[in-house]
Formats: structure tokens, C-alpha cells, sequence
């Protein structure tokens, strides 16, 4: 399910006038629900926030998993390693690992950084926003490409802990 799908969703509760909506499907679970408590009767423009929970369900049977959509993308992250962090991403947007596209990255594997260090750039919204690595170590793995859109949450880079 993509967010297209999502967003269609969520304009059919606000015209259906629902409050809460399920769906379930090939190991995806979407649950949306709207807040109705800040509402008042008659108000024009007056909408009310939607809460969104997505996870992976439990498939009983041994079939491969599919391919992570971006809303599951963040649920179905592996286990974690010992002494092995991860910066993830603190928002939505586009990743750059440089300044410009003629500058050297900010982080590559082998680099040393400190809670700090700029390791990259994520634009939103016509923002550049440098990203800091919040963690001292030593970056294993760049696991995003230049200019690859990233979610929230999503890893970007591997570090093992100073």
C-alpha cells in the first residue's frame, strides 16, 4: 500500500464521515483512526487529526515476505547487533550524503564520527537539513543511496560504538 492509497483512504472517511478504518493484507496491517473529541457541530474548515498505526501482522505460513512498502519500511527493520547502532532518519524527505553534487560526502564507511559530525543532508520541503550522527563510532555502511527519497525512522547509516 503506498501513500497515494493512504491519502485516498483518508478522503473517503472525511467525505463517508468515519472514524476509524482497517485494513489488512499480505503481512500489512493499516489501521487509521480519527479524533473526533476537538470537533464541534457546524464549524466550516474544521478537521479533525487523524492518527495513523501501521505494522506487520503474523503470517503463520513459511512464504516469502514482500517487499517493504513505505509506510512498513520502518516496522520491519532486523534484529539488532551488538555493538552496532544505526542513524536513522529524523524525518521524510531526499537523502545526500554531500553539500553539493561536486563535494566529497560527508560520512563514508571507515569515517569516524562523534555525536556531532554531520553525516548527511535530508531535504524537505525545499529545506537542506544537515543531519547529525548523535552517536560516537565509526560508520560501517552507508545504507542509502544519493538523492533516494527516505521515511521517518528509516536507517541511513551503519555505525559500530566507540
Amino acid at each position: 500500500m503506498d501513500l497515494k492509497q493512504i491519502k485516498q483512504i483518508i478522503e473517503l472517511m472525511k467525505r463517508a464521515e468515519l472514524s476509524e478504518f482497517a485494513v489488512e493484507e499480505e503481512g500489512f496491517k493499516l489501521k487509521i483512526r480519527r479524533g473526533g473529541a476537538t470537533a464541534t457541530a457546524g464549524a466550516p474548515g474544521n478537521s479533525t487529526p487523524f492518527v495513523i498505526a501501521a505494522e506487520p501482522s503474523a503470517v503463520s505460513s513459511p512464504a516469502p515476505a514482500p517487499a517493504p512498502t513505505a509506510i512498513g519500511a520502518a516496522a520491519a527493520e532486523p534484529a539488532e547487533e551488538a555493538g552496532v547502532t544505526y542513524i536513522k532518519s529524523p524525518m521524510v524527505g531526499t537523502f545526500y550524503r554531500s553539500p553539493s553534487p561536486d563535494s566529497k560526502p560527508f560520512a563514508e564507511a571507515g569515517t569516524k564520527v562523534t555525536e556531532s559530525s554531520v553525516v548527511c543532508i535530508i531535504e524537505a520541503m525545499k529545506i537542506m537539513n544537515e543531519i547529525q550522527a548523535e552517536v560516537k563510532g565509526t560508520i560501517l555502511d552507508v545504507l542509502v543511496e544519493n538523492g533516494e527519497p527516505v521515511e521517518y525512522g528509516q536507517r541511513l547509516f551503519k555505525v559500530k560504538s566507540a
